[in-house]
């Protein structure tokens, strides 16, 4: 779900469009293809979900919206992230506050 890069850390998500609210729902999927799964407001048209995406996990690792960068899965349900400028451990602390990582987590 999280991998350290020399410009920050990706994260793998899996996005579910058009829920009530957006907000990270638990984690898809297990082991190096897990993905963290987040309920999405916006609908999936014209970019409306990537861009809700961005917004929310710039607020959620306290970080500008412009260090929030979709490199992978434009037109997908799964995406990467690289959240540029945070550190694998600040990422894991900010998941860990929604009970998604443990200390055990790889």
């Amino acid at each position: 779900m999280l991998r350290a890069t020399q410009a920050g850390v990706t994260l793998a998500v899996r996005a579910q469009p058009g829920a009530k609210k957006t907000a990270i729902t638990g984690v898809y999927g297990e082991g190096a293809a897990a993905q963290l799964k987040i309920a999405v407001h916006a609908p999936p048209l014209e970019g409306r979900a990537n861009q809700a995406l961005i917004v929310f996990l710039a607020e959620t690792f306290g970080v500008p919206k412009n260090a929030v960068e979709l490199i992978a899965g434009e037109l997908s349900r799964s995406k990467v992230f690289l959240l540029r400028g945070v550190t694998r451990e600040r990422a894991e602390e900010a998941l860990t506050t929604y009970h998604l990582l443990n200390s055990h987590s790889s």
